[in-house]
């Protein structure tokens, strides 16, 4: 090679961009779409509440801190006949937030009352009203409704503040 040639580098660079414009397109609907998917299973149930007169909205105490997590162990329920009149089960597993790590371990301690009330009210249940999303925000709603209720009698409400579905398959 002669000292006066030059040496061209190969061009890669417009792959290279195409590749990053592609990437970023992908993560911008990703997150719309995730945006999308909370909206329809949280935003109506959170738009409603926002819109109710501040008289009937009951005062809860803040959470301090990180939110406290807590995983229900799957189960099984029977679920009430459809119109159809055949057998139909659900199949559900969930994790409660709750109001701090002292209310963690309240609910731990009484898993067995937990679950008892959870199979009480998701067992008066059709297959209807819960495979639809509105129909699962309303069954959240219910289920942090009756795990509120105190475990013993004239004693403090539990702390729930939401209810995070990790399975949910009706057979």
């Amino acid at each position: 090679m002669k000292a006066d040639q030059k040496v061209e580098a190969p061009s890669g660079g417009g792959s290279k961009k195409l590749i990053i414009i592609i990437l970023a397109v992908v993560l911008i609907l990703g997150a719309a779409g995730g945006g999308a998917a909370w909206f329809f299973l949280h935003g109506k149930a959170d738009a409603e509440e926002h819109d109710e007169a501040p008289a009937k909205k009951k005062k809860a105490k803040k959470p301090v801190g990180p939110p406290e997590y807590l995983p229900v162990e799957p189960f099984t329920v029977n679920l009430q006949p459809g119109e159809a009149g055949g057998d139909q089960y659900l199949q559900i597993a969930f994790t409660l937030e709750v109001g701090g790590l002292e209310e963690k371990e309240n609910v731990k301690a009484n898993m067995a009352k937990v679950r008892s009330r959870m199979l009480l009210l998701l067992s008066s249940k059709r297959a209807t009203d819960i495979n639809t999303p509105e129909g699962k925000v309303q069954l959240a709603k219910e289920i942090i409704t009756q795990l509120r209720e105190p475990f013993e009698e004239r004693g403090a409400p539990q702390e729930i503040e939401d209810v995070l579905f990790t399975s949910f398959i009706i057979q």
